[in-house]
């Protein structure tokens, strides 16, 4: 009994934690103003309006110089 209490737990865990993965989208910054930026973005049929988003800028590589 306490085999199948487990699977039925790891079961349920993998099908929530599947359903909460957000979805990626590439954007170039187009401009900003004040608080506001806008963004084209490919695939952007999978945002929605008012729906929360995190962004992170591309890091930058180092230059080595001589």
């Amino acid at each position: 009994m306490k085999k199948i209490v487990t699977v039925a737990m790891v079961i349920a865990f993998a099908v929530s934690a599947g359903a909460a993965l957000a979805s990626k989208v590439s954007c170039t910054v187009d401009s900003v103003d004040g608080d506001k930026v806008t963004m084209t973005c490919k695939k952007a049929d999978k945002l929605k309006a008012g729906a929360a988003v995190t962004v992170k800028a591309a890091k930058k590589k180092a230059i080595e110089g001589c």
